[in-house]
Formats: structure tokens, C-alpha cells, sequence
């Protein structure tokens, strides 16, 4: 029988990845953004800036700020590459989403499940580093490699999984090769959410692992926060009745607020979370779940799993992560279920 010995879930924004110097960067591609999600409502940047005035933002991303934050996000990803190493699992399922990368409005799967026997990355060109967003490629080393690589996958307990989640009546997606339809300059790699794993906390040495996809961004079928639950839920017994003798971590990648950070909505979801109240996690208006807060679904079926399966939760860190005085950013998240 397979047993679920781990869970973790991590933020994977540029941020982390991107000299604190060199932020603002990425805040140029916020202040082209003309919806800028907030509390339920999408801004202009500038209209976002008078809003969160009296927060006096500005004084969360001076740059020693930006330094102090930096070198915390690096120490807690330190602390959950320890722990997956000390820990090592035979398999990893990684739940994340994909932002047009592979998939696109040609077909969006609301859940797909990937069941081949190794995925590909590769560095980006010139060419396609110069198509980024402002300030994205800075961070590309972080979630795609310095040559072509291959990872193994776990094509036996992916078939299992998928067997059993269409018997509990989710009809997810699946693919045996990742799809090549995605943003140009993401053609041929593999999205960010799961390279940011396979290379941040597994260190591009990774064990076989599953690639578990949400669509939590882009309508008109994004899964709602229950559905991500039950999923979670569903997905636990299906690993749960693999008749692998088998040692499973299951990791998710995202999140937390962002693009615009929300310390409030943060640290009500990390409370939950903490306390296994999965009511509570699931409690957020569909509204505050879009954009970039949509990502929290992709920690909804972690810990779910990780509470069903009696791991106790440790924050590792929570550092939100200012570039503008509007408050845009990334408020990032470090947890692991041992």
C-alpha cells in the first residue's frame, strides 16, 4: 500500500528568484496591468495606489526591506529542500497550475493528470527571454535549466490515480505528453509551477513525480475552492488505495497573494490551514480567488490530503513581498506536513 509520508507547499514568484535590486522590474509589467485583483474587485494600478494609501506601503519595499525579505524566502526554501531530502520519497505528486504554457483556449482542462514516463525542460532562447513580461525573465533559472533536461515521472501510479478519481466521478483530463500549445516562449518546457519544484526543493535531482494541473485562472471552467477540496479529498484515497508499496510527498506550488499582496486574506487562509478547518479554507468568495489568488487552490487539495493523512502542519515562513506602493507584489508561503 502506498502511504503519504510528506507534504509541503511553496510559493514559486519571480521574487524569489529575482535579485531584491531589480524588483521593480517587475513592477512595470503592474503598472501595465489594467486588472489588478483586490478584496474581490479588479483596479488600475494607479486607482490601486490611492486605495492603499493610508498603508504607507512604500516604506515595505525601501530596499533593505527588500533584502532582509529576499534572504528569508531563500532560507525557508533551504529548509523545505532539507526536508524533502531527509524525508525522500519514492514518488512526488505535484499539484500546480499551468499559465499558458502548455495549455491554452484551444483546451483548457479544468483537472488533468499527467501519465508519461518523463517530461522535458530546457533553457529559454534570447529570443524568448526577450518576449517576457517586464522583469519575469530575470528569474527564468529558477523553473527551467541550464540545458535540456529529462525527469522521470511515475506512469504506474499516475494510471492508478486517474482509474480511481473517474470512479469518484472526476472526469479529469489526462495527458501522456504535455501539450504544445501554450505562450511561444514556453514551448517545449515544462511549466513553471512544477520546474520551480523539480529544481528549488528537489534540486534538479529529482525522484519520479506526477504533474497534477488546476486551472485556476482562466475561465469559463475554473474549478471552484470546494471542488478543489473535494478533489484534494479524492485524490488522497486514490493514493491511499495504490497496491504500490510506495513512500508519496505531495507538494503544492503557488500562491499566496499576488499579484497584489493581501496580508489579511493571507494569514486567515494559514490559520485554517493550520487547524485543518478545510470549511474554513474553502470560505473565501470566488471574487478574492482570481488572477493570482486563484493559486491558493492549488493548496486547498494539499492540505486536505496532508490533514486527512494525520501530518502536522509547521510554517516555515510567511514573507510578503512588496515591489510598489500600491501593495502589488507577492506574499509568499513555506509549509510543510511531516
Amino acid at each position: 500500500m502506498a502511504k503519504i509520508v510528506l507534504g509541503m507547499a511553496t510559493s514559486h514568484g519571480p521574487l524569489l528568484s529575482t535579485p531584491p535590486e531589480q524588483w521593480g522590474e517587475r513592477a512595470k509589467a503592474d503598472r501595465a496591468n489594467p486588472a489588478l485583483w483586490f478584496r474581490g474587485q479588479p483596479y488600475k494600478y494607479d486607482a490601486l495606489e490611492t486605495l492603499r494609501a493610508g498603508e504607507k506601503l512604500d516604506q515595505k519595499f525601501e530596499l533593505p526591506e527588500r533584502q532582509q525579505r529576499y534572504a528569508r524566502c531563500r532560507r525557508a526554501l533551504g529548509a523545505l529542500a532539507a526536508t524533502f531530502g531527509t524525508v525522500n520519497p519514492d514518488v512526488v505528486v505535484i499539484v500546480g497550475n499551468d499559465q499558458q504554457e502548455v495549455f491554452c483556449d484551444k483546451n483548457m482542462p479544468a483537472f488533468s493528470i499527467y501519465f508519461g514516463e518523463e517530461v522535458a525542460n530546457r533553457p529559454p532562447t534570447d529570443a524568448e527571454m526577450a518576449k517576457m513580461p517586464p522583469g519575469s525573465s530575470l528569474a527564468t533559472f529558477a523553473h527551467r535549466p541550464e540545458k535540456p533536461t529529462r525527469y522521470p515521472c511515475a506512469p504506474t501510479l499516475a494510471r492508478h490515480i486517474i482509474a480511481k478519481m473517474i470512479e469518484q466521478e472526476f472526469d479529469v483530463g489526462t495527458s501522456k505528453t504535455l501539450p504544445d500549445d501554450g505562450l511561444e516562449y514556453a514551448r517545449g518546457a515544462l511549466p513553471h509551477a512544477f520546474g520551480f519544484v523539480l529544481r528549488q526543493i528537489m534540486k534538479d535531482k529529482p525522484v519520479p513525480h506526477i504533474p497534477i494541473m488546476i486551472n485556476t485562472f482562466y475561465p469559463p471552467n475554473q474549478p471552484t475552492a470546494q471542488r478543489c477540496l473535494r478533489f484534494g479529498q479524492a485524490l488522497k484515497q486514490a493514493i491511499d488505495s495504490s497496491p504500490e508499496n510506495i513512500r508519496v510527498a505531495v507538494i503544492a506550488s503557488g500562491g499566496l497573494s499576488h499579484f497584489v499582496v493581501d496580508e489579511d486574506l493571507d494569514q486567515k487562509f494559514l490559520h485554517c490551514l493550520e487547524q485543518g478547518d478545510t470549511k474554513g479554507m474553502t470560505s473565501m468568495p470566488e471574487t478574492h480567488l482570481q488572477s493570482g489568488n486563484s493559486e491558493f487552490k492549488n493548496w486547498i487539495p494539499v492540505g486536505a490530503i496532508a490533514r486527512d493523512a494525520g501530518l502536522r502542519m509547521d510554517l516555515v515562513d510567511y514573507v510578503p513581498c512588496y515591489r510598489s506602493s500600491a501593495g502589488t507584489g507577492n506574499a509568499m508561503g513555506f509549509v510543510r506536513w511531516t
